[in-house]
């Protein structure tokens, strides 16, 4: 390796792969699933020496286990369960999961693929290393360094100014510039800010005693369309009564878009509006999603203000304090910031994801509320997952 491992903890990852893991654990052990990574940024090149290092730090990756105090620590978040742990205990990244390679013109491939418990666990780090790797070589990485920490001094300026008045998680994982400028960014807006309420990463919230945040991700609901005994346009329903059934209304942040927010809406019904404690945006207009979300609310007779709005797309501190102006009257506001807070530099930020593609060999797909985030290698059953949603929303909504 060129410079020194970037994963060096398990626990380096989003809380809400733990959270995800364990109702699999315990629901759908026979789920075997494939993951591809995507560059949505035009005209990235990656180097063979980048290649070379992005490599050898998966290897490091896959010899790492948890310690008995990270276990110790998982064991202390209130919903997860023991039994999930001695699990982990057991568990560990196999390398045999990862198949990478590099084309002529220098674009990435990434492929995971295995028992969806094992195979759903390597996102998080495998960007991680993706991006620091890029970062590092690609760029003087010093000035991007002192670029972020400039930035970063001008945004806590902003809360002790009163420029920025709401509250926060620091989501920025995946897309970070690396693992000690994370660290130094959860560190100093949770000490200097009072505003920074947690981090979704693991390992900084067990460092630091922040709360670890986080619920689930597209991926939960998509992993539903692999089953065969469910029919595609009730994914989302299934979703939501395994979620609820094994976490019984804790940790209860719905994400509304993965097939829709309007049909999501048709299953977050009277009992579920009660059963969570709030809902997640991460596509569409947030404003008309916030909207929307309050009136559903209030059709169930459920008080708004008891109600979480959580905003996690694209955020900048900025967007998040006009939202959070334009509803804290009316809901309880929060936001997810991510690549904002951990790679705002003067450099033009990656925008890189490993989304999940098929399970049991059956293709799955997300069909968010911003066209440019549907990700599916099979149009054909993008397309037949499309025509299934319209059908439930004209026969049910």
């Amino acid at each position: 390796m060129k410079f020194e491992p970037i994963v060096q903890s398990l626990l380096d990852t989003d809380l809400y792969k733990f959270n995800m893991d364990q109702v699999i654990f315990h629901k759908h052990t026979d789920l075997s699933g494939e993951y591809d990574f995507r560059c949505r940024n035009a005209g990235v090149v990656f180097t063979r020496e980048m290649f070379d290092e992005i490599n050898e730090q998966i290897d490091h990756l896959c010899t790492l286990r948890f310690t008995r105090e990270e276990l110790d620590y998982l064991r202390s978040i209130r919903f997860i369960k023991g039994d999930y742990v001695e699990f982990l205990r057991l568990w560990h990244p196999i390398r045999d999961y990862v198949e990478t390679s590099l084309s002529e013109n220098g674009e990435l491939s990434i492929l995971v693929h295995g028992p969806l418990f094992s195979a759903m666990q390597f996102e998080i780090y495998l960007l991680e290393i993706v991006n620091e790797v890029y970062f590092r070589m690609q760029y003087d990485y010093d000035a991007l360094l002192a670029s972020a920490q400039e930035r970063l001094d001008k945004k806590i300026r902003g809360f002790r100014d009163g420029k920025y008045t709401f509250s926060f998680a620091e989501f920025g994982c995946r897309r970070r510039l690396g693992r000690v400028w994370e660290d130094t960014v959860v560190r100093r807006l949770a000490a200097e800010t009072g505003n920074c309420i947690g981090t979704s990463n693991v390992y900084l919230a067990w460092k630091y005693g922040l709360t670890p945040i986080g619920t689930y991700a597209h991926e939960f609901v998509q992993m539903y369309q692999g089953i065969d005994s469910i029919p595609l346009a009730y994914t989302n329903h299934h979703a939501l009564e395994d979620w609820y059934d094994e976490y019984r209304g804790d940790n209860g942040t719905a994400l509304t878009d993965t097939i829709t927010t309007e049909l999501f809406l048709l299953d977050f019904n009277r009992s579920m509006v009660n059963n969570f404690t709030g809902v997640r945006h991460d596509s569409g207009d947030p404003y008309a999603w916030g909207d929307r979300m309050i009136a559903h609310y209030e059709k169930y007779g459920a008080d708004p203000k008891t109600k979480l709005l959580l905003f996690s797309d694209s955020l900048d501190f900025d967007r998040a304090q006009a939202l959070y102006d334009y509803f804290r009257d009316r809901a309880r506001v929060s936001f997810g910031i991510g690549t904002y807070c951990s790679n705002d530099t003067m450099a033009e930020p990656l925008n890189i994801v490993i989304k999940l593609q098929s399970v049991n060999g059956r293709p799955v797909a997300k069909l968010s509320d911003s066209p440019g985030k549907a990700m599916c290698r099979d149009a054909e059953y993008l397309e037949y997952l499309r025509r299934s949603v319209d059908f439930r929303l004209k026969r049910e909504a």
